[in-house]
């Protein structure tokens, strides 16, 4: 990966060669089959609380076509510019309203997650004391763009229903290796004992303790004034391998190595800042997600028996970004391996990643979702993203691993594109009903009340507004009376509607039957249900 995801796959393969009114659901559920799909479990499993419909000690057959749960996310890079803003020089105006397009295209296909870049290289796409605005907002490195975009861009997610998480990269300094061209007040000026050139890069060195304390600084300042519910990293720490070229960190490895073998001294040094990260986060708010989108190969068996089938680029051993180790001490909430194969390379089968990574995360409480290599449908270097079906049928696989809560999507451009329609297959195959966010535990939250007088009069369903509900979940019984079971799953599920100002809160009804609603918290702490 280079400088963006759209450059990801061709430098992969290389190496590997060498608001209120704003709901989400479709108009009518369809009809429970005779037979469950998938094996019995406890209903408190299914809702992941003790205060849904189904009581804890009640068995529902759930579908696994229809998950409760599942993150469905997309992420939008800034950086030079590839989803957002389309260039440098808009007008906020123009800014606003192509992140507007973005965010209703990711509603219409019941996406609830973007992960959107705010820091691509030591710069800022808000108002920052500790860094110069971003040059993908203005072209000029430092020129301030007249407004402050990430209130808006968590405001407008959230009016959707969209949970936001602010993507941060951690040691990029400068797309520009010479350093006089940044702002005089740029970090990487203040401090050039920081740095270290690499190619066409500068890099801040993942080795000293300073840069580790800064960039933890960075980010505890968003989550201490922004409103965000997510901090996520991607999967740049110690550079790509250019070659011919050498990460100069000598100077470092000699003070504070300490005996170490080098390669074990650097991912040592990124595990110090994962960890330091998630601590910082979650003292600052414990709601908020920390998590890491590592490049998709752990190890290689060649290198390591317990590593996957492959024959790719190592990221524990070319990049010292050891997943493993996050997942085993629990130092992110969640990963997201970029798995930008398609079914059946033999080099990198998404067949076998996929498997790998369920297996790491099982039994330690770190959410699993899978990088979706969206922008790769439609090319043709290789025969399977030719097919417009390859990428829905990775979500076919990931249903056979219970580990897998869901996909993120890179990136927002094709979210606009569809290449191939293969969206549309997604959509079709997988996202015929909303989901609620999977919940994290560690991260607290407390279902709010349950909605008093539920009321349907002709096609307007009403209830009073819960205290602290960030949203609620609509679900209709189209014949019946609802069971215990009735919110097990999605089949039932018909829309997620954000929470509106006002004593109460109205949602425009498609259809007869029996409507159910529940109040959601931020993190989606379900309440139990109230019918018509």
């Amino acid at each position: 990966m280079r400088n963006g995801r759209p450059l990801l796959a061709a430098a992969a393969l290389a190496v590997l060669t060498t608001g209120a009114a704003y709901t989400f659901g479709p108009e009518a559920a369809p009809a429970r089959p005779k037979a469950a799909k998938s094996s019995a479990v406890s209903a408190e499993t299914v809702d992941s609380t003790t205060t849904t419909a189904a009581s804890a000690s009640a068995r529902c057959d759930v579908d696994a076509k229809y998950p409760k749960r599942q993150l469905r996310g997309v992420w939008i890079a800034t950086v030079k510019n590839i989803d957002w803003p389309s260039r440098t020089g808009l007008s906020p105006a123009r800014q606003r309203a192509e992140y507007v397009k973005i965010l209703d295209s990711a509603v219409k296909r019941r996406f609830n997650a973007v992960f959107v870049q705010v820091r691509p290289a030591s710069d800022a796409l808000y108002k920052s004391d500790l860094e110069p605005w971003s040059q993908y907002l203005t072209g000029t490195a430092g020129k301030d763009p007249g407004w402050d975009p990430l209130p808006f861009l968590v405001a407008e997610a959230h009016r959707r229903g969209l949970e936001f998480h602010a993507w941060f990269n951690p040691y990029r300094a400068s797309a520009d290796a010479d350093l006089s061209r940044l702002p005089a007040r740029h970090p990487a000026r203040l401090h050039p004992e920081w740095i270290v050139k690499y190619g066409d890069l500068a890099y801040y060195n993942p080795g000293l303790p300073a840069v580790r304390d800064y960039v933890t600084k960075v980010v505890k300042d968003v989550v201490t004034r922004y409103d965000v519910d997510g901090v996520h990293f991607d999967d740049y720490f110690y550079p790509y391998p250019v070659a011919g070229a050498k990460f100069a960190d000598g100077a470092a490895f000699a003070r504070y190595g300490k005996g170490a073998k080098l390669a074990d001294w650097r991912r040592a040094n990124v595990n110090k800042l994962i960890a330091q990260v998630d601590k910082a986060v979650h003292e600052v708010r414990n709601s908020v997600k920390f998590g890491v989108s590592p490049f998709g190969i752990w190890r290689n068996k060649a290198e390591d028996p317990s590593g996957s089938a492959t024959g790719g680029m190592s990221a524990y051993d070319s990049i010292y970004a050891d997943a493993r180790h996050w997942i085993k001490k629990g130092t992110v909430d969640y990963v997201i391996p970029q798995l930008y194969w398609p079914r059946g390379l033999k080099i990198a089968d998404y067949d076998v990643l996929m498997p790998w990574w369920a297996n790491e995360v099982k039994g330690t409480g770190v959410q699993l979702y899978i990088g979706q290599g969206l922008y790769r449908v439609g090319t043709t270097d290789t025969a399977a993203w030719t097919r417009p079906g390859e990428m829905s049928s990775h979500l076919t696989r990931n249903r056979k691993h219970g580990q897998v809560s869901g996909d993120v999507y890179f990136s927002a451009k094709q979210l606009l594109t569809n290449p191939l329609g293969a969206l549309d297959r997604v959509v079709k195959d997988h996202y015929a009903r909303p989901a609620l966010l999977p919940l994290m535990r560690d991260r607290g939250g407390q279902a709010p009340a349950k909605p008093a007088d539920v009321r349907l009069q002709g096609t307007s369903l009403s209830w009073r507004s819960s205290p602290d509900a960030r949203s609620y979940a609509v679900y209709r019984i189209a014949s019946g009376k609802p069971g215990e079971c009735a919110t097990a799953d999605a089949r039932d599920l018909v829309a997620v509607v954000p929470a509106a100002a006002g004593e109460r809160q109205a949602f425009t009804a498609t259809g007869g039957g029996t409507y159910l609603v529940t109040a959601l918290d931020r993190l989606q702490n379900e309440s139990a249900p109230t019918g018509t």
